[in-house]
């Protein structure tokens, strides 16, 4: 017979599940992994904030991705890595933080999805409205944009972590390497019909919606190509949408590889939702800068520089 603790304010993180020999091999891929995201999201983000060249609505749009990277893997590499050294036993987490890494995980998911719409329909207003895009995507657009991204993802994960919140819990043991709306709704011995209703929700319209608006932008960008013999245009369709469109693809095929609910593969499933935040964090810096002359010189400076 199962033992229940009612609301208990300390659980335990089962996390993975590494042989002793594994252990420290594990720890410095993760921690190499956090120090590229960290380096390259930053530095980046201030190349861009910097160089007056690259301060173009779709710069300034991909900085909230670098931001939604860094909050997400700051909030679970580096506590993974603490988990990965500790004894099963001791890997303890208080509830609240828990709650705090919840929100932060589900945002992080939720933005990545909110960001990526708006930089889709950045490319559609520059492809398929060139000549009103300067008024179009002015500064004041793109704050408005920036704000509904995060907005909007904040206020859906809030009602979806506040639903979660109101339940009594009678568990103690997260059974996911890091913490997440998911984790802590099992925590619960009441009914969750409420929660699986709004979580279910919550996830079509977000699927539904990023998809969509990929789908329909990036169909009418091609009729746009296909109908001109701009070749001008053609190519800068080429050049600017297939890097966004690769960091699109690459995030959905991160959510598609942790969505898989095989029992005998728990452990690949840990795996693959600790790379939803690896993978894209250090693979979408690297895409755009090599989509961006300015962004390459300015690695090449670096690189001078550090050979001197």
């Amino acid at each position: 017979m199962e033992n229940y603790t009612y609301n208990s304010l300390t659980l335990q993180m089962e996390g993975l599940k590494v042989s002793k020999d594994s252990v420290y091999t594990v720890c410095f891929l993760f921690l190499t992994s956090y120090i590229f995201i960290i380096i390259m999201n930053i530095g980046i983000s201030l190349l861009i904030v910097l160089d007056k060249n690259l301060k173009q609505p779709m710069y300034l749009l991909f900085c909230n991705l670098s931001v939604s990277d860094i909050i997400g893997s700051t909030q679970i590499v580096p506590r993974l890595i603490a988990d990965l050294l500790r004894p099963p036993s001791e890997r303890l987490i208080s509830y609240y933080e828990c709650v705090v890494q919840a929100f932060t995980t589900q945002l992080f998911g939720t933005t990545s999805h909110t960001v990526l719409m708006v930089m889709a329909f950045d490319r559609y207003v520059a492809i398929c409205n060139p000549l009103r895009y300067t008024a179009i995507m002015s500064n004041k657009m793109v704050i408005k944009l920036t704000v509904l991204a995060w907005g909007v993802a904040f206020v859906l994960v809030g009602i979806l972590i506040s639903l979660t919140v109101r339940l009594s819990t009678c568990r103690t043991i997260i059974n996911n390497p890091f913490c997440d709306n998911a984790s802590l709704f099992k925590l619960s011995c009441e009914n969750v019909i409420i929660n699986n209703i709004y979580g279910l929700t919550f996830t079509v319209v977000l699927l539904t919606s990023s998809i969509g608006t990929v789908v329909l932008t990036y169909s009418k960008i091609t009729v746009v190509c296909l109908i001109s013999k701009n070749k001008s245009l053609n190519s800068k369709a080429l050049k600017t949408c297939s890097t966004h469109l690769v960091v699109y693809l690459i995030m959905f095929g991160m959510i598609l590889i942790t969505f898989h609910r095989f029992p005998q593969y728990s452990e690949y499933r840990k795996l693959c939702a600790i790379l939803f935040v690896i993978v894209p964090g250090s693979l979408n810096p690297i895409i755009y800068g090599m989509q961006s002359k300015e962004i390459q010189k300015f690695s090449k400076k670096c690189l001078q520089l550090c050979k001197k």
